[in-house]
């Protein structure tokens, strides 16, 4: 039985969004093609027409999610900045909802374990948002390229050790932590470069 292109592309975006959930909140490795499908609607079969492996849907789920984080982080860097930016991603919605959260925080340590392909896919991804932030630096910041990646290690870190740790109150100040390191990150650059001139 074929079905027209329409409906093609809703069970394709349905496969990616449902794998994007369950890599986010169970792992990459813990979430198997077949309860991806089941909780998509859809049956084992139908995966192959979409994707010619797991590794296939990684990667493209991957990107779609980093995509979208881009436009998170415009959207919060046009409405009130950088300071806006860093309070959205450290916050407890964001800690608190990972299977919608940051691809970064949630699968690092597997995204290396992945193909040479799908990590030079995340890498074009990554450094296209660290640019983004990098854009946003005080223009006295001499290397701000070097300073958006301290901010994403940072933030990434702080986030993933507020999901880890046993406790609301050490998480929320986990989350605290993140925020004010990064603040003085940008400042102490912001004034070693006023030292300089």
């Amino acid at each position: 039985m074929r079905y027209d292109k329409g409906r093609k592309d809703a069970s394709r975006g349905r496969i990616m969004e449902v794998a994007a959930d369950r890599f986010r909140s169970d792992g990459i490795a813990a979430s198997g093609i077949a309860k991806i499908m089941s909780e998509a609607g859809l049956t084992n079969g139908a995966f192959y027409p979409h994707f010619e492996s797991k590794a296939a849907l990684v990667r493209e789920t991957v990107a779609a999610a980093l995509e979208h984080q881009s436009e998170q982080i415009r959207e919060a860097l046009a409405s009130g900045g950088l300071t806006m930016a860093i309070d959205a991603y450290l916050s407890a919605e964001h800690r608190d909802n990972p299977g919608h959260g940051c691809a970064s925080a949630a699968l690092l340590p597997e995204i290396a374990r992945e193909s040479s392909e799908t990590r030079q896919f995340y890498t074009e991804r990554l450094l296209a948002q660290v640019r983004q932030v990098a854009a946003e630096l005080p223009p006295s910041i001499e290397d701000p390229e070097k300073v958006a990646f301290g901010i994403f290690s940072i933030l990434i870190g702080a986030l993933q050790l507020s999901r880890a740790v046993e406790g609301t109150e050490l998480s929320d100040r986990v989350l605290a932590a993140g925020k004010d390191a990064t603040r003085k990150l940008i400042q102490l650059c912001q004034h070693e470069a006023r030292t300089e001139m």
